[in-house]
């Protein structure tokens, strides 16, 4: 893991990194569909599948404003979106 002070990911990085997330992302939403209509959106862990998949959303959303601020001036618009 690198340290807080060190240089940002590269954009090799970034894009290696967009690709395992967005492939994750979308898995978390296929599993997340299947629990709630299996146990519906009121069941505990429906809800919990549904706090997941934001979560990772906002991730998605937090490392897209990086790469952006990372690379000014690149075409890095949908990175992670």
């Amino acid at each position: 893991m690198r340290p807080e002070t060190s240089k940002p990911l590269t954009l090799e990085e970034h894009r290696e990194l967009s690709r395992e997330i967005r492939a994750a992302h979308a898995r978390l939403r296929e599993l997340c569909n299947v629990v709630a209509s299996v146990y519906g959106p009121n069941n505990r862990a429906a809800f919990s599948f549904l706090k997941i998949t934001d979560d990772m959303e906002r991730l998605c959303q937090d490392l897209q404003t990086q790469v952006t601020r990372d690379y000014p001036g690149y075409d890095v618009d949908d990175f992670y979106l």
